[in-house]
């Protein structure tokens, strides 16, 4: 094994250890989380070595950086969307994102339907949630999650199967819990209302957060930094 894949193996263990810890912790974390790797930062390189230490989803904020990361490493892994999607990439991104996390305007739910629909399949996504109120975030306010998800339910080209959202950067823990709070309660109801389904996603934890996302319920922590520190970039 190489200094660099042994330095990542260790992160790894360490990220996936701190997981166990949080859910330990918490009363919510009944369901499994999964560890999800950004790759945003790192090479093709790097993020093989992932799939061959067992991590299976790997994450990417831009479509042009997923279109080179998958056609370098080819069959494997499950890739996700997470950055914003403009209407005029939808079609290359759910080319090859099996789980597209930034679905954040009705216009662009209104596009991946028409996606869906075309190609007999529909496309899954997260609706993404500005759950901290914060003007510069993108993302639908909590009071737009019930009539976005109705809406979306009429559709056939489009499957939202969970909510997404981000702590504002900086933010303490108690904040940051606030804001995971606030997701988990849109999560639950829109389960309990049958407008999302039974173990709907909550995509929601970053690596300066996510032990707080886990004890708050998150079912998918988006790890970037906590995995590639000590690592060169490409």
């Amino acid at each position: 094994m190489s200094t660099a894949t042994d330095s990542l193996a260790t992160n790894l263990a360490t990220v996936q250890s701190r997981i166990a810890a949080a859910a330990a912790r918490s009363p919510r974390a009944a369901r499994a989380t999964t560890l999800l790797a950004v790759t945003k930062s790192v090479g093709p390189e790097v993020a093989r070595s992932l799939l061959d230490l067992g991590v299976a989803d790997l994450g990417e904020n831009r479509v042009a950086d997923l279109e080179a990361k998958a056609a370098a490493l080819g069959p494997g892994p499950r890739w996700h969307l997470v950055g914003t999607l403009q209407r005029n990439k939808a079609k290359r991104a759910v080319a090859l994102a099996d789980l597209v996390h930034s679905l954040d305007t009705l216009a662009l739910l209104e596009a991946l339907d028409r996606l869906g629909a075309a190609r007999g399949r529909p496309v899954r996504a997260l609706l993404e949630v500005n759950a901290g109120g914060e003007a510069t975030k993108r993302g639908f306010a909590p009071g737009e999650v019930e009539p976005v998800l109705r809406t979306a339910r009429g559709m056939d080209g489009v499957r939202v199967e969970g909510l997404m959202t981000m702590a504002p950067a900086g933010a303490d823990r108690e904040r940051a819990r606030g804001v995971f709070r606030t997701l988990a309660g849109l999560r639950d109801a829109a389960e309990s209302g049958g407008l999302l389904p039974a173990g709907a996603a909550l995509s929601m934890g970053m690596s300066a957060d996510f032990e707080v996302a886990v004890e708050e319920g998150s079912t998918i922590v988006r790890i970037g930094s906590a995995l590639f520190q000590g690592l060169a970039a490409r």
